[in-house]
């Protein structure tokens, strides 16, 4: 009889439904939760789906409530648990910065040496402001973090950030980044003999490869075939084909999605003709 896997997923916050959307995408199919459900299964995998906190989700994995979990890298580090990250999901991105206010006259993270910074975040904060060499003293805060210089609290702030319009909205400007964070798959550290955890990464990572990649078509007339491939940036030989009319090929490739918009203009100043870009549901190496 095949074990099921457990796997616990946010239930609330920011990444919540960019996971719910992976699943999905990665075919397996869900039971859509109620507002107050718990727990859910997949209808055709072993999948057994248990909704908590983010901020939960390591702990869980570490001490086997469930084989693995989705979280944020930055809620790892500062629970310290031991866990080990499966694949990085792509989404969710926030980095840990330190931030002054607006009128400080610190310009680098070094000026933070010997100041009072307030942080939600102070094990992670600790652990990298000693990479960095500086001694500070940090306040912990339970939140409103970007408050704190205004009120007296501290002379900085550590916390994090996905956008900046928080910390601009009360006047405060980065000094750097400490910390990059997004969302990671996790496994309980040492458990390699559960075969349905490596596959449920493999089908994820799938989908992750899948997103960044546009499948393209054009036609192309066979003796500017070299110049237009030379410029495809693909990571092995196109697939090339003869058309029903002399002299012309059909040119498939697999490309990465961030280089269509020069790479589509390049290919036409090249003769390139036809073109078309699909996107790509799964791609395993």
């Amino acid at each position: 009889m095949t074990r099921r896997l457990s796997l616990a997923l946010p239930s609330k916050g920011r990444l919540r439904e960019p996971s719910w959307a992976l699943l999905e995408a990665s075919g397996v199919d869900p039971q859509e939760p109620g507002e107050r459900v718990l727990q859910a299964h997949c209808r055709n995998a072993d999948i057994d789906l248990l909704f908590v906190r983010a901020d939960d989700v390591p702990e869980y994995v570490q001490d086997g409530v469930v084989d693995c979990g989705i979280t944020g890298l930055d809620l790892i580090y500062e629970r310290d648990c031991d866990v080990e990250v499966l694949l990085r999901l792509g989404y969710g991105t926030c980095s840990l910065q330190a931030a002054v206010p607006r009128e400080d006259t610190a310009t680098s993270l070094a000026d933070l040496a010997g100041r009072r910074i307030a942080t939600a975040h102070p094990r992670t904060a600790a652990r990298a402001l000693a990479e960095l060499g500086i001694e500070a003293e940090l306040v912990k805060v339970g939140g409103s973090v970007e408050i704190s210089p205004r009120l007296g609290l501290a002379d900085a702030i550590i916390d994090l950030v996905s956008t900046g319009s928080t910390l601009r909205t009360n006047g405060l400007r980065p000094l750097g980044s400490l910390f990059d964070s997004e969302a990671v798959l996790v496994g309980r550290s040492g458990d390699d003999d559960f075969e349905s955890r490596d596959r449920l990464a493999t089908i994820l990572s799938s989908v992750i490869n899948a997103r960044a990649s546009r499948y393209l078509l054009f036609n192309v007339a066979k003796d500017r075939l070299d110049a237009v491939t030379s410029i495809l940036p693909t990571r092995g030989s196109p697939t090339v084909m003869d058309l029903a009319t002399p002299g012309v090929v059909a040119v498939h490739a697999l490309v990465p999605a961030a280089t269509i918009w020069n790479l589509l203009p390049a290919l036409e100043s090249l003769g390139a003709s036809s073109m078309l870009t699909l996107p790509v549901e799964r791609m395993m190496p």
